[in-house]
């Protein structure tokens, strides 16, 4: 069997580093170049070195207004971020929600739904450049989430979010913890 890890040079990780922040139990590292977002799981230290396996890599979709960190841009942010808040839990594959409210379900009525299944809701950790004043990723409310229509996927089509497929989604959502670090990056 063939391993894959996150090398120690990953740009994420020296940014880590730089900002004095604690890897956390997954990684995750979004490449809206080629429209892949990797999972990455911290392994236990080994020699005292901190590894980071690769788990998969997932089909996205980020904005179709291009890369930025303004309020009101409907760009994705790139830099340093962190799962904030989870939202939906509990709730069947398929609900539509908004503003973070179930409002309904994409086989009832709402197939075209913008935010769906499951939300996990980001935070910059970059002062300045995603985080505070008007460059504020939480504060923008930029999620990974689901959509109903999915052929949109490998192609950027969102305002500022992250899109998911349902299948790739549901089981990140249960894996993922508030607090796990995800990079955004343009390459």
């Amino acid at each position: 069997m063939i391993y894959r890890f996150l090398p120690e040079s990953d740009e994420g990780l020296r940014r880590c580093r730089q900002l004095g922040i604690r890897y956390s139990r997954l990684f995750l590292q979004v490449n809206i170049a080629r429209q892949r977002m990797n999972l990455y799981r911290k392994l236990p230290n080994v020699y005292k070195e901190r590894k980071y396996e690769f788990c998969g890599e997932y089909l996205i979709s980020t904005s179709r207004y291009g890369i930025g960190s303004r309020e009101g841009s409907k760009k994705t942010p790139l830099g340093l971020h962190r799962i904030a808040r989870k939202v939906g839990g509990g709730w069947p594959q398929g609900t539509v929600f908004k503003g973070r409210v179930p409002v309904g379900a994409v086989w009832a009525g709402m197939p075209q739904a913008k935010i769906a299944h499951r939300i996990l809701w980001l935070e910059g950790l970059e002062a300045g450049f995603n985080q505070g004043d008007e460059v504020d990723t939480f504060k923008r409310y930029i999620y990974i989430h689901g959509i109903g229509e999915e052929l949109t996927l490998g192609r950027p089509s969102s305002c500022g979010c992250i899109h998911l497929a349902a299948a790739d989604l549901m089981p990140l959502y249960e894996n993922c913890a508030e607090g796990d670090l995800v990079w955004i990056e343009e390459r």
